[in-house]
Parts: C-alpha cells; sequence; structure tokens
C-alpha cells in the first residue's frame, strides 16, 4: 500500500492505491515507491525547486517553419488556421527514435533530449494506477524526466511552465498519440481522440451548443435528476428503523451523472438511480475495458480473431455493438424532426418550451455542418463518457474529503443552508437555480479543491509532432522533446506540486482565495485568485499549476456545464442529509479508469438532518 505522507488532523487521509484485478500481474504494490537510478545526471532532491537558471528560447520549431514560409500552428482556438497542416509522423521517425533511446539510455551515445533518466520497472506500469507510480519519481528527479522502459521511452512533464509551453503555446505541435490509438475504437473520431483535422470542425460546431441559454435550462434538469437521488436515499433511509442506511454513494453519483448526461446530449432516459439496463452495463463495461487496454504492454486485442477468440474482446465487440445500435436510433429519431439553421435563433430559443432540449438536437438543427451519422456518434459517444464520469468522480472525492474534516463540513452546510433555506421535513427536494450556484462559492471550491487532489482524468497524453525545446521552469536541464516522442503531462504531480502549493497533499479549498508566488519556479506568475472569473479556478488563475479540465487550445469544452451539474448535485444532497465514512479513510483504495474510482466503493452512513 502506498500512503501519501502523514497528514494533519484537519486533513483527509489519501485514498491507498490497490492494485486493478486487470492490471495486476503478481507484482508488489511495494514496487510502486521504488526509486530507480538516474543515469547520466546529477540525482537531485530539493535543489531543483529553486533554480534561477534562464529560459531556452521554446521557438524552434516556430522559426523553422517561418524561415521556409510554413503556416505558423495556431495557439488558440480562436486562431484556427485552415491552412494549418501539423506534422507527420512517419515509421521511419519511430524507429529512429527508438534506436535512439536504446543506445542513449544502455549505451554510450549522448542524451539527445538532455533529460534526466529514470529506469522504471515494468511492474510500475501494470501493478496499479500509474499516476501514483510517477509521484516518487516526481520528488527526486523533478519536473521533467524520462521513463524508460527497454525501446519504449515517456517523456514525463509535470511543472506549470513546460505544461504551459505543451498545452498553450505549442498545442498542436502535438498528437493525442496513445490515447487516440486506446480510444479509438470506442469514441472513433470524438472531439476528445480527434486529429488536428477532425478536431478544428467538430469543436467549432459542438463548442456554440454550449451556450448560456442551454446551460441555464440544463440547470433544472440537473436539479431534476438529483432529486431522484434525493428520493432514493429517503427510500433506503425508510427501510432502517434507525433512520439511517449505508450506501454507497459513488456508485449513487455515478447513476445520477449518468441520467443527467443522457437526458442533457441525447434525450434518453437511462433511469440508472432506479434500475439498471443493458446500456448501462454496456458503457461501463466499455470503460472497463478502455482502461485495460491503456496499461497492458501488448495490444493483443488487434490480433486476427481476438474479437472472437478472446472472451473479454467478444464481450466488448458485443456491448459496442448494443451501444452503436442505441446511438444511432437516437440519431435517426433526432433527424426526423424539421430543424432550423440559424444559430443565433437556436442559441436564443426559449427551451422551456421545446420539447427535446438535448445537444443531440442542437447538432442535428445546424444543418449546415454537413456533419456524418458517424461523426455524430462518435461526439455523443465521447461526451457520454466524458461528461458523466469527471462528474461522478469529482463528487465521490469532494464528499468523501468533506467527511473527514467536519468542521468544514458545518460551513459548507451552513452556506447552503444561507443560500437556498433549511430543508425542512417533508419538503420536496428543491434544486438551486443558475444565481444561488454562484452564490455558493464554499461549494464550488470544494469541488474545485477535489479535482486538485483527485484531478479527473490524473494524466493528459500528448505524442510529439516535431522537436520542441522546453523552457526551464522549477528544473536546470536543457529538455528538448524529440519527434515521435510519447509524453505524459502528469495532472497528479502538478497539482501536488511541493513549489506550488502551500501543504499540497492537504484538503484545503479556501487556498483558492489566497495568492501564492514562489520565485524559485522561473517564469511561473504564481496563483492569483483576482483572476478568477468563472465558477471555478482554472489554468488562468493559477498559471498551468492547476488544470481541472485540460487548458489551451484542446480543454475541455463541458467545463461549466460539469461545475453546475456538480454544484447543484452535492448542495441538494448535503442540504438534506449527513453523511459519515463507514470505514477507515486510508482504508479506501484507488483504481484507473477512465478516471480515479474508488476499490469497492465509498459506503456512507447516511441519515436525514
Amino acid at each position: 500500500m502506498i500512503r501519501l505522507g502523514a497528514m494533519t488532523a484537519t486533513t483527509p487521509h489519501p485514498a491507498v492505491i490497490r492494485p486493478r484485478a486487470t492490471a495486476c500481474r503478481g507484482s508488489n504494490p511495494d514496487a510502486l515507491v521504488r526509486l530507480a537510478t538516474v543515469k547520466g545526471s546529477t540525482t537531485r532532491k530539493t535543489a531543483w525547486m529553486m533554480n534561477n537558471a534562464s529560459t531556452p528560447s521554446s521557438r524552434g520549431a516556430s522559426l523553422r517553419r517561418a524561415a521556409v514560409g510554413m503556416p505558423q500552428p495556431p495557439s488558440t482556438e480562436e486562431d484556427i488556421d485552415d491552412d494549418f497542416v501539423p506534422s507527420q509522423l512517419g515509421i521511419k521517425d519511430i524507429i529512429s527514435l527508438w534506436i535512439t533511446q536504446i543506445l542513449q539510455t544502455y549505451g554510450d551515445e549522448e542524451s539527445k533530449d538532455g533529460a534526466p533518466v529514470c529506469e522504471g520497472s515494468v511492474d510500475d506500469l501494470v501493478g496499479g494506477p500509474i499516476f501514483l507510480a510517477l509521484y516518487p519519481y516526481f520528488l527526486k528527479y523533478g519536473g521533467v524526466f524520462k521513463l524508460a522502459f527497454g525501446p519504449k521511452v515517456f517523456m514525463v512533464l509535470s511543472d506549470p511552465v513546460v505544461v504551459r509551453e505543451v498545452l498553450k503555446e505549442k498545442p498542436f505541435a502535438f498528437s493525442k498519440g496513445v490515447l487516440a490509438e486506446i480510444l479509438e475504437p470506442i469514441m472513433g473520431q470524438g472531439l476528445i481522440p480527434a486529429p488536428y483535422a477532425v478536431w478544428k470542425n467538430r469543436r467549432r460546431q459542438l463548442v456554440p451548443g454550449f451556450h448560456k441559454a442551454w446551460l441555464d435550462h440544463m440547470v433544472g434538469l440537473f436539479g431534476d435528476c438529483s432529486a431522484q437521488l434525493v428520493k432514493n436515499l429517503d427510500a433506503e433511509i425508510a427501510k432502517n428503523p434507525n433512520g439511517s442506511a449505508i450506501v454507497d454513494m459513488e456508485e449513487r453519483f455515478c447513476s445520477v451523472s449518468l441520467d443527467i448526461i443522457g437526458l442533457a446530449v441525447f434525450n434518453y432516459d437511462f433511469g440508472s438511480t432506479t434500475r439498471e439496463s443493458p446500456i448501462i452495463k454496456a458503457v461501463y463495461t466499455c470503460l472497463q475495458e478502455a482502461a485495460h487496454r491503456s496499461t497492458f504492454y501488448f495490444p493483443y486485442w488487434n490480433l486476427p480473431l481476438a474479437d472472437v477468440l478472446v472472451p473479454r474482446q467478444r464481450e466488448f465487440k458485443n456491448n459496442m455493438n448494443l451501444i452503436n445500435e442505441t446511438l444511432n436510433g437516437l440519431i435517426k429519431k433526432a433527424q426526423a424532426f424539421e430543424g432550423t439553421e440559424d444559430l443565433e435563433e437556436l442559441q436564443n430559443r426559449d427551451y422551456s418550451k421545446v420539447k427535446d432540449p438535448s445537444l443531440l438536437r442542437f447538432l442535428v438543427d445546424i444543418r449546415g455542418a454537413d456533419v456524418t451519422d458517424s461523426q455524430l456518434r462518435d461526439d455523443l459517444m465521447t461526451m457520454l463518457i466524458a461528461g458523466h464520469e469527471t462528474t461522478a468522480a469529482v463528487l465521490t472525492w469532494c464528499l468523501y474529503c468533506l467527511a473527514q474534516d467536519r468542521d468544514l463540513m458545518a460551513k459548507v452546510v451552513a452556506e447552503i443552508d444561507d443560500v437556498m433555506g433549511p430543508q425542512n421535513d417533508g419538503e420536496t427536494p428543491t434544486a438551486p437555480n443558475y444565481e444561488q450556484i454562484q452564490k455558493m462559492e464554499l461549494v464550488r471550491l470544494c469541488l474545485a479543491e477535489a479535482l486538485r487532489l483527485y484531478p479527473e482524468p490524473p494524466i493528459l497524453i500528448r505524442r510529439c509532432l516535431e522537436d520542441v525545446p522546453l523552457p526551464k521552469g522549477a528544473g536546470d536541464a536543457n529538455v528538448t522533446l524529440i519527434k515521435g516522442m510519447d509524453v505524459f503531462i502528469s495532472v497528479w504531480n502538478l497539482h501536488r506540486h511541493p513549489d506550488c502549493w502551500e501543504e499540497p497533499l492537504k484538503f484545503d479549498p479556501t487556498r483558492f482565495k489566497r495568492p501564492f508566488q514562489n520565485p524559485g519556479v522561473k517564469d511561473w506568475a504564481g496563483y492569483n485568485p483576482d483572476l478568477i472569473s468563472g465558477l471555478y479556478p482554472n489554468e488562468v488563475t493559477s498559471d498551468f499549476a492547476f488544470i481541472p479540465f485540460g487548458a489551451g487550445a484542446r480543454k475541455c469544452i463541458g467545463d461549466q456545464f460539469a461545475m453546475l451539474e456538480a454544484t447543484s448535485c452535492l448542495a441538494m444532497t448535503l442540504r438534506r442529509y449527513d453523511f459519515e465514512m463507514t470505514k477507515d479513510a486510508s482504508d479506501v483504495g484507488m483504481e484507473m479508469g477512465a478516471t480515479i474510482h474508488t476499490a469497492g466503493g465509498l459506503p456512507m452512513k447516511v441519515t436525514r438532518r
């Protein structure tokens, strides 16, 4: 087991890592904290944190493009250039990189990337969630290091200045790489794994769908689904004469989030808070398969007849067929109704009077998008997975942390009561409106703090399409990401960076109201609460030390939707119930799926306030 350091009395215990059943290969969990030796560089402990060396130029690839008259890559969504074509990777690039890395790691060839090398064990990848395995390496080697597994090399980035360079300054110098390969059978060319050419067109069509009139209407939908969750909890409590019930709140949060996404995106009622249906089981099984593929070292599922001979691949194929049939049916249903192509009219419509206010209906109405049924299906599948998994996870870990700090919980409940009024016995569950959600600052900051400690996802994956020199940030090495190299942006490490956060392992939502600076991280502007302009602090307020929904041009487009949904659901449950852990917090484990899950659920004693 791993424990992430001693906590103070007011600090929630971290969840303990437990190897996933599908990924564990008999390895010792203690292997996760094994510290490898550095080859070709001096071991650093804390000195790297306070280095003030000058930052190298990060314009290399852009200058080369300019010199030959090539279009400059856009740095933001608004700067998308239709003439820009990202660099391409060929088989020669991959083979050349592999040979180079083998000679550098196990031979005498001088390093071309300049990063410290950490030779890892395969156990670190398959013995448990990889994001936790990377944390001790980060503490020893710093914000940029190279993890080598034979010919396979990953550059691990955990420094805000470096992450800013990759996500904001050079977003299109990278593809989704391994992530796209893993998700392609599930999401196709949906917004998350899509290559640049597909992404730029689909994002332009999807972003307008999340307009304010629609979000305002969705707040009511969040309340309706959360009210069903409340009724179900009431029913569980009514079964027991002692006035309380033991409930797995992770499972309940997953159900309500899935119902919300179904209605908001497809106008489809999964009804998962009241029943289990084949489509729900299919969705979760496919998510588990994606997690399995992300940690398995050989893509056996690509072998001929694997989907016939291998039981889990046969099940995956059957589940995908069921999901595709359901989504295709919903698309056909939406297309059967006449719509309008006028974007302004769509964004100003009164959604309370619209029979089908779903995002699918909006996308079908914009017929000028000239989008295929296949692309619609990919977009919908992406939003189904990304939409409900993230919200369910942040609600789970937020409640987990709050349950360990009764004083903080009392302050959160007091804020909810002050904004919404106390819950009376027998009162029908009511939902907060948009204005009330804006007033519940502490509730929203608690959710943000849960996303800091338990980021969803904990790792962002990229693959270099060209050489990219990196700024130094808190480090002291001149590092260049080489074309073809796979990159892990460790959001887990970034959000727990000891140079960027006071008491980084402590659950403290009030930290987001205090400024923080550290001159030791060169070119990092620090955290400035005065820059908060929306529902949550983000990469702008933290200068990329906090990226709960990603950052840059490929940032998640559903961030406001997710924060509104999570705030509404958390407020409605805390307004009505008291929650108490039924087992020691240190016994709650973590598993890696599309997001960070508990290992075995989050059983809570639920009592009416």
